[in-house]
């Protein structure tokens, strides 16, 4: 993307945290200034450019088009320049001390972990805590630098990052089916044994989608798990169907343990986010490693 003349560049991160966060209350406080300097850096953008890139609202704002495609084409450009300068502060930085971060249990072992691994040995004299759970953490009561967190964020005032997002599949064991039958419609779901995932914020009331054809449904349960380990102990069981991420659910698939259903209809996309303590300050180590993570989901 070129660069169009007389463009301020420290609009750019504005615009991206305008984005990531989805309200100018919540880039104000990712980025440590007013919500009024937001507003008149976006309003700067826009003039500029000669083109609306948000659609605004009470509460939220929304990409235009035209936004859509300036996000596109400015996120890899700034996520680079991050990587560049965070590279040249590790070369000039040995880090030390401790990182703490913490995820879901299956983002820390098949994703999270391995990065660390992999981070630790560029940084061999800092010391890394990885914490696995579903639980959503007190990050300044429990010390933690970093967490990352799968789906929607609860407190729209965290500052965080969106990393990528996955797909939620509609999820249960063939033992279940050949003894309950399988759902032909989402309409069917709610006379079909359901396992609340207590985390989610509505676990019980789900929207399906299929062409310009939606269905809500509200789910019965008896059932409940509070992580994704015993969210997958309980179907494998044959207890009843529940939703998992993509990325949580294809080993089993793969093994056969448990199997899709409903493939023709999708639910929402849900976030990978990385999460902040609150404060304006984000230490080298932070800075550093979620540089590195990028790139090396990239």
């Amino acid at each position: 993307m070129a660069v169009k003349e007389g463009l301020d560049l420290n609009t750019l991160p504005v615009f991206l945290a305008l984005v990531e966060t989805g309200g100018f209350t919540a880039a104000a406080d990712r980025l440590g200034c007013t919500k009024t300097r937001v507003s008149l850096q976006i309003r700067k953008l826009e003039t500029h450019l000669g083109v609306a890139l948000f659609h605004r609202t009470t509460r939220k704002v929304h990409l235009t088009e035209a936004g859509e495609l300036f996000y596109r084409e400015c996120q890899p450009l700034l996520d680079g320049l991050r990587g560049a300068i965070a590279a040249v502060e590790a070369d000039d930085l040995q880090l030390q001390g401790e990182l703490r971060l913490t995820a879901p249990e299956d983002y820390a072992t098949r994703v999270l972990g391995p990065a660390l691994v992999e981070f630790g040995k560029r940084h061999p004299d800092l010391r890394i805590e990885l914490r696995s759970g579903d639980r959503v953490s007190d990050m300044v009561q429990e010390g933690i630098d970093l967490a990352f967190r799968l789906g929607w964020l609860k407190d729209s005032t965290l500052r965080s990052s969106q990393l990528g997002s996955f797909e939620q599949f509609l999820m249960t064991s063939p033992e279940y089916l050949r003894t309950h039958g399988t759902p032909e419609h989402p309409a069917a779901l709610a006379d079909h044994a359901w396992i609340t995932f207590s985390p989610l914020p509505s676990p019980l009331t789900w929207v399906f989608t299929k062409g310009d054809e939606q269905c809500r449904v509200q789910m019965q349960s008896r059932f409940k798990a509070n992580s994704t380990a015993s969210l997958r102990a309980l179907m494998g069981a044959g207890a009843g169907i529940s939703v998992m991420a993509d990325i949580t659910a294809e080993e089993d698939i793969r093994a056969g343990r448990l199997v899709r259903v409903l493939k023709d209809w999708s639910l929402p996309e849900g976030g990978v986010h990385a999460v902040y303590p609150p404060g304006r300050h984000v230490p080298s180590k932070v800075r550093v490693f979620m540089a590195f993570f990028r790139d090396y989901l990239r």
